[in-house]
């Protein structure tokens, strides 16, 4: 295991003790409040989460449970997270809590000793440190969505630089998904960090630039935010339609936040 992956398991498993702690005392009326998520209570963001690890678990183990999700995913492209998510939450908050603290722990093993190269996905087939970085982007996203529900302010953490990492490495991916041209050239992206340090990728020559704070680009690529409520700027055309299509999850471009 590398230390790249150890730390971004680390950090997967700090951001799953954040959420962790803010459910495990909710009675059965807390958990069916309602979250930012449309038709989506605290119950249905947990159990989303359970069911992406086991699933990730499953493409890494086993080929034949793999395909199987595969198969039903085709039969119900539009529903098929929506299903599984509000069916795994009509369990009991014990129960659920039970099985989401079990895939976590599954997830872990499973990436730690993984050496089979690159695993299927929905999207892109992905190494163990970016299955664990997409895993850590999906367990803030929604951990900010249950935040959000119960009128809790999470605490901003360098965690998020992973989410802001993956959100610039799937730049050509927000275009293509949009059915728009990538660009040629890469951007220059200056981002604050919640310690106030400043994250760079990209070449310090590049005609089009971003600069803002690493947690507005985060909730963006999220969508968690509306880009007019966020302080990012951006320089050039390319970096400005970015900026308005931006997402670093797998699947169709989803309907974003409303401006507040």
């Amino acid at each position: 295991m590398t230390d790249v992956l150890t730390t971004v398991l680390n950090d997967l498993a700090a951001e799953g003790d954040v959420l962790e702690a803010l459910v495990t005392d909710l009675d059965a009326e807390g958990w069916r409040t309602p979250t930012p998520a449309a038709g989506w209570d605290v119950a249905t963001q947990v159990a989303h989460l359970a069911w992406t690890d086991e699933v990730a678990v499953k493409a890494a183990t086993d080929k034949d449970a793999w395909d199987e999700v595969v198969l039903l995913a085709m039969a119900a492209p539009e529903t098929f997270v929506d299903d599984e998510a509000l069916a795994g939450a009509a369990a009991t908050p014990a129960e659920l809590l039970g099985r989401w603290r079990a895939a976590r722990v599954s997830l872990r093993q499973t990436l730690a000793a993984y050496d089979g190269g690159k695993m299927p996905w929905f999207g892109p087939p992905m190494s163990p440190t970016s299955m664990a970085t997409a895993r850590l982007m999906e367990t803030w996203a929604h951990s900010l969505d249950v935040h959000s529900a119960l009128g809790v302010t999470p605490e901003p953490s360098n965690r998020i630089r992973h989410i802001a990492h993956l959100a610039v490495r799937t730049r050509n991916f927000s275009f293509v998904t949009n059915s728009l041209t990538p660009p040629a050239t890469e951007f220059r992206i200056d981002l604050v960090a919640p310690d106030g340090d400043v994250w760079t990728f990209g070449p310090e020559d590049a005609e089009q630039t971003v600069t803002g704070s690493a947690l507005d680009l985060c909730l963006l690529a999220t969508q968690r935010i509306n880009r007019a409520d966020t302080d990012l700027v951006a320089t050039g055309p390319d970096a400005d339609t970015w900026l308005d299509i931006a997402q670093c999850f797998a699947g169709p471009p989803g309907e974003g936040r409303n401006a507040s």
